[in-house]
């Protein structure tokens, strides 16, 4: 089994930036947020850049290796069973890995570029919090529990989301994985060995996943409908259908100072036309369209674009509204490209299926939370959507006042996550233990 790269070296400090969340302020005494509060203060520092107060814990980076450090830290200290699985997951294992059974709790700890604090390491920190709550109730295990981190979540340096679980539950081929490749052309084999991981052990991993029993990811919410109710927990429902669409508009390189405007094949021109005409399909449909990320060749201030590569992001209620807003996008967009003489080329590079948590699981998470627990859908991915065709799974949301994500601007509130603690330290004793 291989190890983690010892990562002694971030990519950011604190600065003079604002301490967000939990850990602005003073723990509250005797409950299981004392251990969430110590941990957040030591995980907030990792990976935070300077300028810009947001995180760049990109998958497989110097930012990470401090995660994971500080993940192994944590297993350490509470005398874990501590493993890294074939495809870089990180498991802290209470009780026996190999019974079967298991109670799996966590989430991830990368992030978008300069994202906020909370999306993912809330509910790794938040597992271990309430694993020693368990303990100071003297709860007793009658199935093993783990706390995971899972590799790669968002996607921000590969382009594609949920690496690590994708290639446990198989939905990733060793293969297609050995070809992704970050901006700088580094694939993530080189990526994964530059880091101390041996990338040669990629694959599916059934035999792990056959030992869990239940899988619950407690996440901040990236909405405001729990705000809107006046919850600070809630229980998810299901995962909108989503999917990442790449789309490349060949034109023609030319001076921007002497080519005659009805003389141009500028691809820039209908790549805009394009995000106009996906946020007017969105708003027919009801759906979410998004282009939020671009590249340019040749890139220069008074050159004509030659490439205009962009990516839309797109999600809907229901599959038939996903594809109806993705198909008239690229009616808009090849409509747009016939006319200025423009070559377009569209790829698929993910999709992710509507989820539905298993309703048993859920129900009885319901049951365990008490009456009034409010249950909501979720336009956002996660690990426990990816590994729901595998295990049952259920996820936790907790209060985000702005309802801003990935952001620095990200934020909850300490009582808040306290209560989300302790609310997914209810749910795990209901499941392990007597």
């Amino acid at each position: 089994m291989s190890t983690d790269a010892p990562g002694t070296g971030g990519t950011g400090g604190t600065g003079g930036a604002r301490a967000v969340g939990p850990a602005a302020t003073s723990a509250p005494a005797a409950t299981g947020g004392d251990s969430f509060h110590t941990m957040w203060a030591d995980l907030l520092p990792l990976g935070r850049d300077k300028s810009s107060g947001g995180y760049r814990r990109y998958a497989w980076t110097a930012a990470d290796a401090d995660c994971r450090a500080w993940f192994r830290a944590q297993a350490k200290a509470r005398g874990l069973t501590y493993e890294l699985d074939r495809n870089g997951n990180q498991w802290a294992w209470q009780g026996d890995p190999l019974a079967g059974d298991a109670v799996v709790i966590g989430s991830h700890l990368d992030s978008v570029p300069d994202g906020g604090a909370f999306d993912g390491p809330l509910g790794v920190v938040s597992s271990f919090a309430a694993l020693d709550e368990l303990r100071r109730r003297g709860a007793e295990f009658t199935r093993p529990v783990a706390v995971t981190n899972f590799g790669d979540e968002e996607g921000a340096r590969f382009g594609l989301a949920c690496v690590g679980s994708r290639l446990a539950a198989g939905q990733l081929t060793p293969q297609k994985a050995y070809g992704l490749r970050d901006g700088d052309g580094i694939t993530l084999p080189q990526a994964m060995e530059a880091a101390g991981h041996d990338p040669s052990t990629l694959g599916a991993d059934p035999e792990r996943l056959a030992r869990i029993g239940a899988f619950v990811e407690l996440h901040v919410e990236q909405g405001r409908a729990l705000d809107i109710t006046a919850n600070p927990v809630g229980l998810a429902s299901a995962i909108w259908p989503h999917g990442r669409w790449r789309y490349d508009f060949h034109g023609e390189a030319n001076h921007a100072g002497t080519t005659r405007l009805a003389d141009r094949r500028d691809p820039m021109v209908t790549y805009a036309e394009t995000v106009l005409a996906a946020r007017a399909q969105a708003e027919f449909t009801g759906a979410l369209a998004t282009f939020g990320k671009v590249s340019v060749e040749p890139n220069g201030v008074n050159a004509i674009p030659s490439l205009v590569r962009g990516w839309l992001d797109s999600r809907a209620a229901d599959q038939d509204t996903l594809d109806e807003v993705v198909a008239g996008i690229e009616a808009a967009a090849r409509q747009g490209a016939a006319r200025a003489g423009i070559d377009l080329r569209i790829v698929r590079e993910s999709f992710t299926p509507v989820v539905e948590f298993a309703h048993a699981l859920r129900d009885e998470l319901a049951r365990l939370l008490g009456p009034g627990i409010p249950v909501l859908g979720t336009g956002a991915g996660h690990d426990a959507g990816i590994l729901s065709a595998s295990v049952p799974t259920a996820m936790l949301f907790v209060r985000n006042p702005t309802g801003v994500s990935h952001s620095p601007a990200e934020y909850a509130a300490e009582d808040d996550c306290v209560a989300g603690v302790l609310a997914l330290a209810d749910v795990t004793e209901g499941l392990a233990c007597a």
